[in-house]
């Protein structure tokens, strides 16, 4: 059984910059896409950014040219670096992993919550102003 374990949040100045990690255990991650959420106190869990089996990058307008999202198969794992962080990014993140899926897919579907089935316990990341 797959799971997921995230790591490296924390709390940072506004300006400042993190690197959040996932790690799967259980069965190869590779033909799946995984994707990152956060949500703040009182929100809604939303979308930050997604990396499809084919490796096709999608991110939410908020973080464009902020966070970057990247894969290593072979480690199993999942990293989001975050640069330029303000007071808007604070929120537990969280990632998640779809079923086996085609090896493109399109930013409707990977943005949406609903087609991850395996979800890590998620990591606080709080940026002070």
């Amino acid at each position: 059984q797959v799971q997921l374990a995230e790591s490296g949040g924390g709390l940072v100045q506004a300006g400042g910059s993190l690197r959040l990690s996932c790690a799967a255990s259980g069965r190869t991650f590779s033909d799946t896409a995984v994707g990152w959420f956060r949500q703040a106190p009182g929100k809604e869990r939303e979308f930050v950014a997604a990396i499809s089996r084919g490796g096709e990058i999608y991110y939410t307008d908020s973080v464009k040219g902020r966070f970057t999202i990247s894969r290593d198969n072979a480690k199993k794992m999942v990293s989001l670096q975050m640069n330029t962080l303000n007071s808007d990014d604070t929120g537990v993140y969280y990632c998640a992993r779809t079923p086996r899926i085609a090896y493109y897919a399109s930013y409707d579907y990977l943005s949406s919550p609903k087609v991850y089935d395996v979800w890590g316990q998620g990591t606080q990341v709080t940026v002070s102003s």
